[in-house]
This record gives C-alpha cells, sequence and structure tokens, in this order.
C-alpha cells in the first residue's frame, strides 16, 4: 500500500500575496513561523483548522493551497 503525501502550495500563496512573509503569515493564523516552515518543507500535516485559516488568509480553497498525492 502506497502512503498518501500532502503537498502544498503555501509558499507560492505567499509570493502571490505581496511577498507575504513566513511571520506574517504565522501571526495571521496564530502559529510560529517554525510551523509554517515545516508545512512549506512538507515536514509537518497541518490540522484541518489550520489549513482552512491558511487558505482562507490567499482568499482560496483548501484543495488549491494543499494537494492529497498517492
Amino acid at each position: 500500500m502506497s502512503k498518501d503525501q500532502l503537498t502544498n502550495q503555501v509558499r507560492r500563496c505567499r509570493f502571490e500575496t505581496g511577498e507575504m512573509t513566513q511571520q506574517a503569515l504565522a501571526e495571521r493564523v496564530g502559529v510560529t513561523r517554525q510551523t509554517i516552515i515545516a508545512i512549506e518543507q512538507g515536514n509537518y500535516t497541518p490540522s484541518l483548522t489550520l489549513a482552512m485559516k491558511i487558505a482562507r488568509t490567499f482568499s482560496k480553497t483548501v484543495e488549491e493551497v494543499f494537494q492529497l498525492e498517492q
């Protein structure tokens, strides 16, 4: 059985939004900058609530920011 992997477009979304910094995104969604770094690098899978907050920050759906790769 293959393992599913969650990929994301957080970094791309930050740069499309006036080059928002990791720190600014972290403050808007209520986490640390280190959490944003880990999400962008694929080392941390955010909770559904956090994924929704991140997507909402960029006026996108969760599916536009996060993708499940099989």
